[in-house]
């Protein structure tokens, strides 16, 4: 990132090569960039869904304001703090990590899981969808970074989270996603890019609310599970890159194409639409943020014997879940009931208020008919779990508590 930021300025003194030096600072710099969102997508793998979706968009909120800072430097003050941005955001995350207990902290070996198809697939649609309107996500004076519609969204998204809390219905950012994009393809299909500021602003906000829902959800199955960060996000980053450059070349060269008096762009335009309003759909009917999205987990030999051991208790508390009607969110004490957390710990970490998980915790003990820490490990069966970590998960499960 610095190498990049040094040859980035220097093109502006050397215009003789100034192509090649940009050329080599893209490459350089998008090298960098996906190291860095890699390892801070290690840092939200570790963190509850509330929280991640709390420090994602305020991370969007912040990073907006200091583009909106840096269009009044002076070439020289510009080129120092860019230069000293990787630095602070790798400062930060180490500090970041530092905080987290250390059993919270990433593994060195993880759980074998099969990729989560509904969320790549649902990732696919809103990207292509995205290639296919982010030229107007360009025009005015802001980038799509720092859009006025990426700034208001993530403000509203960390409001949401600030006042309720463990509340925070996660579908609202589908129902942001779906209508800001659906307005933008039609702004697009019938007016064109022309000046549209509008839909640049749209673009933007729609783009904005998926990419904190993709976050949380990946993120989930990160923390819940112990899936490598570094995979499954690689593999999602990779797949919406792939996904948006051909929503380009189909606007870029469906503008060629006339089917029976209709362009090429406006038919792409129609099946974007379409798309991403199935896609919505399906994501709404999960009833749960924690659905495993289409992914199975094993027992490889990749994972260690923590790992496992976690993944089997994930399993058996879900299904106990089941059997006896838990919430969602007293599924997740649940879970950290069984990681032998305080009930400090679990406030801390759920992000909820004083009391509450309480609150929650009695509400499991009175679905569970017991009245202590000691009678639900035994329903879970704990012990039994981490003397046999090698026994299959659907033995584990046909317990006489499950």
């Amino acid at each position: 990132m610095l190498l990049s930021t040094v040859l980035l300025f220097a093109s502006s003194f050397m215009p003789s090569i100034a192509l090649e030096l940009c050329f080599a600072s893209s490459v350089l710099g998008g090298l960098g960039l996906g190291l860095i969102i890699l390892i801070f997508s290690e840092l939200y793998g570790c963190l509850n869904p509330i929280r991640v979706t709390l420090y994602y968009a305020s991370s969007l909120v912040f990073g907006a304001l200091i583009v909106y800072v840096y269009m009044g430097f002076k070439m020289p003050w510009l080129f120092a703090m860019t230069a000293l941005l990787p630095v602070a955001a790798l400062l930060c995350a180490r500090r970041a990590f530092g905080l987290l207990p250390e059993g919270e902290r990433p593994q060195k070996t993880w759980v074998s899981v099969s990729v989560p198809w509904k969320i790549m697939l649902l990732m696919g649609f809103f990207a292509f969808s995205y290639g296919i309107i982010e030229s107007s996500a360009y025009r005015g004076a802001f980038g799509p970074h720092s859009s006025p519609g990426t700034f208001i969204v993530a403000v509203l998204v960390v409001i949401g989270v600030l006042v309720r809390r463990d509340k925070f219905d996660f579908n609202v950012l589908c129902r942001i996603a779906l209508p800001l994009t659906v307005v933008a393809l039609f702004s697009i299909s019938v007016f064109g890019f022309a000046d549209d500021v509008f839909g640049g602003y749209c673009v933007a906000g729609g783009y904005t609310a998926f990419t904190i829902l993709i976050m949380v959800l990946c993120s989930n199955l990160c923390y819940r599970y112990g899936v490598s960060a570094i995979w499954l996000f690689g593999l999602e980053r990779s797949l919406r890159l792939v996904f948006m450059f051909l929503g380009r070349c189909v606007y870029e060269y469906g503008s060629m194409i006339d089917i029976g008096g209709v362009r090429g762009t406006t038919i792409a335009i129609g099946i974007a639409i379409v798309a991403v309003v199935m896609g919505t759909f399906v994501l709404l009917s999960q009833k749960e943020l924690s659905n495993k999205w289409g992914a199975s987990f094993f027992d490889g030999s990749g994972a260690d014997g923590q790992a496992v051991r976690k993944q089997e208790i994930v399993d058996r508390c879900e299904l106990l879940a089941k059997r006896f009607g838990l919430t969602s969110r007293e599924t997740e004490v649940l879970m950290l009931l069984a990681q032998r957390k305080t009930v400090g710990q679990i406030e801390h970490e759920l992000f909820i208020a004083n009391g509450t998980a309480k609150a929650h915790v009695r509400h499991v003990y009175q679905k569970f008919d017991i009245h202590s820490r000691e009678e639900l490990f035994d329903l879970i069966g704990i012990d039994g779990l981490q003397s046999n970590a090698d026994a299959p998960v659907e033995e584990l499960a046909a317990g006489k508590h499950a």
